[in-house]
């Protein structure tokens, strides 16, 4: 089974960095698109950047420039770095995976972890 798990949320000052990781402890996620997407209460899950098989990601463009997302295949895990962040990123951060990065619907993505919090004041 697949079984996502989050780490590196907490607080920050504005400018500052933080580095999320993803771990899927109950399948190899290597092969499969991953993607992170952040939700602020009351408004909708966000999706903000994925990494495909072969390591290619994509950015939302509120985060552009800014995050890095990358994998390590060998541990099995996803990372986005966040750098320069804002108030605005302030927010709870979901890892998600599913086969292909053809859709970053969050209603595509059957999987998911926990989410951890980040915020930045």
């Amino acid at each position: 089974d697949v079984q996502l798990v989050e780490s590196g949320g907490g607080s920050v000052q504005a400018g500052g960095s933080l580095r999320l990781s993803c771990v899927d402890s109950g399948w190899s996620i290597s092969s499969w698109c991953v993607a992170w997407f952040r939700q602020v209460p009351g408004k909708q899950r966000e999706g903000i950047s994925t990494i495909d098989d072969k390591g290619v990601p994509t950015y939302a463009d509120s985060v552009k420039g800014r995050f890095t997302i990358s994998k390590d295949n060998a541990k099995n895990t996803v990372y986005l770095q966040m750098n320069s962040l804002k108030a605005e990123d302030t927010a709870m951060y979901y890892c998600a995976t599913r086969r292909y990065c053809t859709s970053m619907s969050p209603a595509a993505f059957g999987y998911w972890g926990q989410g951890t919090q980040v915020t930045v004041s």
